[in-house]
């Protein structure tokens, strides 16, 4: 995303990756004789004005701010915006052992982090970052809330109705916002390809399927994995040797990772 904002517009990539990752996703469903049918109306334009939209447009935003990968790592605080929003929305009341996970990975993440060091990417990027992480945690619980409610929903058609909608939010940004022109070219199409296929049709599947399957607590502090393991392979295929305040933030991630998975989450009776 970095790379390509040098090349494309952040909304024009933000429509195109998910266009893409539609077409990829309805093809696999004609091909496979998949429903195409809509799924849950009201949820699904939900999780795709928050997860797919928003969270994406705000990220992006945050790059284009001068957002490096200190500031972008604000979007996962995501996790904690799951753990809020899941207790209003779902009932889902933490426990001790969710607030001690949550407080160990919450060190970790600060310690990544490091913004006594300063935030190269400033007040605004860091602010679109976090609204984005927000964004993300939102569309998490609806997400779960969906499947709560509709357990038969196909991940598959619902990921990729959410591309398309995620496409159809995304357009009169792309058409209304001025931009710069894209450079087309052999790193834009290689680019746009893999946001379109690998990053948004395939990740956001998979996505679906650890949310649908555990608790929107576990689904949101597992994302913490993706900073945890962009440390280790920078340090592993870059040579990028992390520094001993990096490497206790990542011990304290796992940590909390390690106690909210193993910890029991209790739901609230609603009448």
């Amino acid at each position: 995303m970095k790379h390509l904002s040098h090349l494309i517009g952040p909304f024009d990539l933000v429509a195109l990756r998910y266009a893409i990752g539609f077409l990829v996703l309805f093809v696999i469903l004609l091909a496979s004789r998949q429903s195409l049918r809509f799924p849950p109306f009201w949820l699904t334009l939900g999780i795709a004005l928050f997860q797919t939209t928003a969270f994406q447009c705000l990220a992006q935003f945050a790059l284009i701010a001068g957002g490096t990968g200190q500031v972008v790592m604000l979007s996962y605080t995501m996790a904690f915006w799951v753990l809020l929003f899941a207790w209003i929305l779902l009932g889902d009341k933490p426990t001790r052992r969710h607030v001690l996970g949550f407080v160990l990975a919450a060190v970790g993440l600060v310690a990544v982090i490091a913004p006594w060091e300063g935030m190269s990417g400033g007040v605004l990027s860091s602010l679109l970052a976090l609204l984005g992480g927000a964004s993300w945690g939102l569309g998490v619980v609806l997400a779960k809330m969906l499947f709560q409610r509709h357990p038969n929903v196909n991940v598959l058609n619902l990921t990729a109705w959410q591309m398309l909608l995620g496409t159809l939010f995304t357009l009169p940004l792309s058409l209304g916002v001025p931009q710069m022109a894209i450079h087309w070219g052999s790193q834009t199409v290689v680019g746009l390809l893999y946001m379109g296929v690998m990053a948004s049709a395939v990740g956001w599947v998979m996505w679906m399927m650890v949310v649908q399957r555990v608790s929107a607590t576990v689904a949101g502090m597992s994302s913490l994995g993706v900073p945890v393991l962009a440390i280790i392979f920078a340090w592993w295929l870059l040579n990028e040797r992390p520094t001993a305040v990096e490497l206790a933030g990542v011990a304290f991630m796992l940590a909390g990772l390690v106690v909210v998975t193993l910890a029991p989450v209790t739901r609230k009776k609603l009448s």
